[in-house]
């Protein structure tokens, strides 16, 4: 999922752990690593949060998401009547 894969990109760059990142959000290691994963999912809150630690700004993060072709294989597939 391009989201995670940016929320990765720039947790490393800000030098950061996982265990770092969630000590920060005041979450445990598994938490960030289930979101890293694909495991779980990351809701607005979570997302802002993470923003937050990690010096991202959302409004870039956001033209990016939308910038990014989707593949067809995640794109919703129409229903034939």
């Amino acid at each position: 999922m391009r989201l995670v894969d940016l929320l990765v990109e720039q947790r490393k760059r800000a030098g950061l752990s996982q265990a770092q990142l969630a000590e920060r959000l005041g979450r445990y290691q598994s938490v960030v690593s289930s979101m890293e994963s694909g495991g779980r999912r990351v809701d607005v809150v979570e997302l802002l949060d993470i923003a937050e630690v990690i010096g991202l700004d959302v409004h870039a993060l956001i033209d990016d998401l939308f910038a990014t072709p989707q593949s067809t294989s995640s794109a919703p597939q129409s229903r034939k009547s």
